[in-house]
């Protein structure tokens, strides 16, 4: 009983209500404009003082409502209204202006639906309840049982009495219809307003835009803050190490650190640019650009071999000629490359690195690849620094060399560790 009651008369129903007298509000000038013609078709005749010309009135208007629900404004303003009022679920309906000319006459649908309904409706609450309250007071009202109410004489009589349950049913009957349009109009909402395949493809797209987006700030705050992170923690465990012994070494690494941290902060600040979609800048005015191989593996190379491990680099440009020659986004990738696999090296490896940066001819297409390979020893098992991040690093490192159409090999390589990564200079030499 009180879930048929608040189905009627509960707050959702008396908003849909609400929702389906606004569509009448809004067929209005259509109405109006159609029964000029209207009027004007039956001879000049006043269209809304005729019954039956106001019903083709009705008629004239709702093709014209149609009409301008093909506009993509319509679909947006309509599942706004529809959110607020009907109760549907936001995710159900669709998001935007209709793209398509199936959304939009989807839309148009549910505009012509809305109005024409919503106009039915309105014009029963604006005439039926007057007319039953009339009714319902007519026995108590001597007056009233004269006038003449469009459905006959009431009389005194036993028609007189029977007035009152009338009028009850016409306000019940009212409230009925309200209520069926309304659920009727929430039922088919998702249906009209829903998202199209051409919404989902958008909203897809959307999607993975921003994850992409998501995944280089993850890879930028993982390469540089995080190697800087491993670097740091490295050099000043082996200056700990040799503070009594090699008072050089531990000027040396200390020097590195303030190195390290004082390029992870500019590095920091253009991954933070990134996140305010604006370009990189330093507290002097200068851009931040990202580390390139061509200018910054040098310093990489100094900065790592100041932990105290041994690295080894072998860099033969080959038909390139100089590192500067590289493709940009290259120089920029295989850098971050370089700088996981040493981070990599440092803290699970032991012993000396191998580090192999060439430009060759691609064995099966024959052009021209920049192939990065490093080998060391791992640590023993004891002895190996626990893994805390998941893989980030390598899967990042892919991610990077798969942007550039290539790939990144990592893995166990006889008794040593080997990362092998190989990125194609579609772009030829700069």
């Amino acid at each position: 009983m009180r879930d048929g009651l608040g189905w009627v008369l509960g707050a959702r129903a008396r908003l849909r209500w609400v929702h389906q007298i606004l569509g009448g509000a809004l067929l209005m000038p259509y109405f109006l404009l159609a029964s000029v013609g209207v009027g004007s078709a039956a001879g000049g005749a006043n269209a809304l003082s005729s019954l039956p010309l106001s019903l083709a009135a009705y008629a004239a208007a709702l093709p014209l409502a149609a009409g301008t629900g093909v506009y993509g404004l319509v679909r947006p303003l309509s599942v706004t209204a529809v959110r607020a009022m009907c109760g549907v679920p936001g995710e159900r309906l669709a998001e935007g202006p209709a793209r398509s000319w199936a959304a939009r006459g989807r839309a148009s649908a549910w505009w012509t639906l809305h109005l024409g309904v919503g106009a039915l409706v309105s014009g029963m609450t604006l005439a039926v309840p007057p007319m039953a309250v009339v009714l319902i007071v007519l026995p108590f009202v001597n007056g009233l049982r004269e006038v003449r109410l469009g459905f006959g004489w009431f009389n005194t009589g036993v028609e007189t009495y029977t007035a009152p349950l009338l009028g009850i049913g016409l306000l019940a009957a009212l409230t009925l219809c309200a209520a069926g349009a309304g659920a009727l109009l929430a039922r088919l909402a998702p249906v009209l307003l829903g998202p199209t395949a051409a919404d989902r493809l958008a909203a897809a797209e959307e999607r993975a835009a921003d994850l992409a987006v998501r995944n280089r700030l993850a890879r930028e705050l993982h390469d540089a803050v995080g190697h800087a992170l491993s670097a740091v923690t490295l050099q000043a465990a082996a200056a700990r190490r040799m503070l009594e012994r090699d008072p050089d070494f531990v000027r040396e690494a200390l020097t590195a650190i303030e190195d390290t941290t004082r390029r992870t902060v500019g590095e920091l600040d253009a991954v933070l640019g990134l996140l305010r979609e604006g370009d990189p800048v330093r507290p002097d005015g200068a851009t931040a650009p990202a580390p390139t191989l061509a200018v910054d593996l040098d310093g990489l190379l100094a900065r790592s071999r100041a932990s105290g491990t041994a690295i080894t680099a072998d860099q033969d440009p080959g038909p390139v000629g100089d590192w500067a020659r590289l493709p940009e986004i290259t120089s920029r990738e295989a850098y971050r490359i370089v700088q996981e696999g040493l981070s990599n090296a440092l803290r699970h490896g032991a012993g000396p690195v191998d580090l192999r940066i060439q430009v060759r001819a691609g064995h099966d297409s024959g052009q021209r690849e920049l192939e990065i390979t490093m080998t060391n020893p791992p640590a023993p098992p004891g002895d190996r620094e626990p893994r805390t991040g998941g893989g980030r690093g390598l899967r990042g490192a892919a991610e990077r060399a798969a942007l550039l159409g290539g790939g990144v090999e990592a893995g166990p390589y006889g008794d040593r560790w080997r990362l092998r990564a190989v990125l194609p200079l579609a772009g030829g030499d700069r």
